[in-house]
């Protein structure tokens, strides 16, 4: 490989197993880690988005600060809007007044990013590029992490969309079809984690009736997710991916309402991606040369 190889980085979701992401990209950022592109699901875009801003901590900090705010999340919320996670508060309030997102930062860091998106119509996944960090890519952060019964269908263009991990949980192959050929992968299962059928069909068909294609790749997300999770091993084992993994199962829910949990969470990746560093560093020698 040489110095044109195309360096990525692709972020799994998993709502708040995110934290172990944060921690991780935290330590990449102080280490002066760089990358030519990123891609991120759900939680590794709302989270990873932080990346291309260049701003360290900042994942970590509002969602500590802010996981007991009514406001931010909570059922309430949901009754009231439709959405667990507070849109307006959570993607204008904190970005724009509390803890701001560094737009300009975004704009002109050079290294692309990605998210991904479920469209609800056709079932199948959407990869967006976002370049300014202006509203409306911030809308498109909210639809990859808009979580099916949890949150209203977020419409983009006409387009209407929900949680990006639907159709494509671990996006690798896809980012390699961008011309990523060289990846580091960020995942917050174990290694040996098989996902199950979801449990909650019964309601997915209820509610989202009206399209068929959607409740297929519901139904079918888990098939798709454990292929992708033998990709990323297949890869890993060729040399084309490095895999950082939570060393075991986080055992976080998905709304955490205790500021200690999600330090416990950032701290595993942190720790996790401290201990690799060297070896991350070697990849990319081999990468860039």
């Amino acid at each position: 490989m040489g110095k044109n190889t195309k360096l990525g980085l692709v972020m799994e979701g998993g709502s708040m197993r995110g934290m172990f992401t944060a921690g991780v990209t935290d330590v990449m950022m102080e280490n002066g880690i760089e990358f030519d592109g990123a891609i991120g699901v759900s939680a590794g875009a709302a989270f990873g988005c932080n990346y291309k801003s260049r701003q360290p901590g900042r994942a970590i900090r509002y969602n500590k600060r802010f996981c007991n705010d009514k406001r931010f999340v909570g059922i309430g919320n949901l009754i009231k809007t439709g959405n667990i996670f507070n849109a307006k508060f959570c993607y204008q309030t904190v970005p724009n007044e509390l803890d701001v997102f560094d737009r300009k930062a975004f704009k002109e860091n050079p290294m692309e990013f990605y998210v991904v998106a479920t469209d609800v119509e056709k079932g199948c996944e959407v990869y967006y590029k976002l370049e300014n960090g202006d509203d409306e890519d911030i809308e498109l952060i909210r639809a990859s992490a808009s979580m099916p019964i949890l949150s209203k269908i977020v419409e983009v263009d006409k387009t209407k969309l929900l949680d990006g991990g639907i159709a494509d949980s671990i996006p690798l192959r896809g980012f390699e079809k961008l011309g990523y050929l060289k990846n580091v992968v960020i995942l917050t299962q174990p290694l040996g984690f098989v996902k199950e059928k979801n449990k909650h069909m019964k309601m997915i068909k209820f509610k989202y009736h009206k399209y068929p294609n959607f409740v297929g790749a519901v139904a079918d997300r888990h098939i798709k997710y454990n292929a992708e999770i033998l990709y990323v091993s297949r890869q890993e084992q060729a040399g084309n991916a490095f895999v950082i993994r939570p060393p075991e199962s986080l055992n976080i829910s998905g709304m955490v309402k205790d500021p200690e949990e999600l330090e416990r969470v950032y701290q595993i990746g942190r720790k996790t991606m401290t201990e690799k560093m060297e070896e991350l560093k070697e990849f990319i020698k081999s990468v860039k040369g």
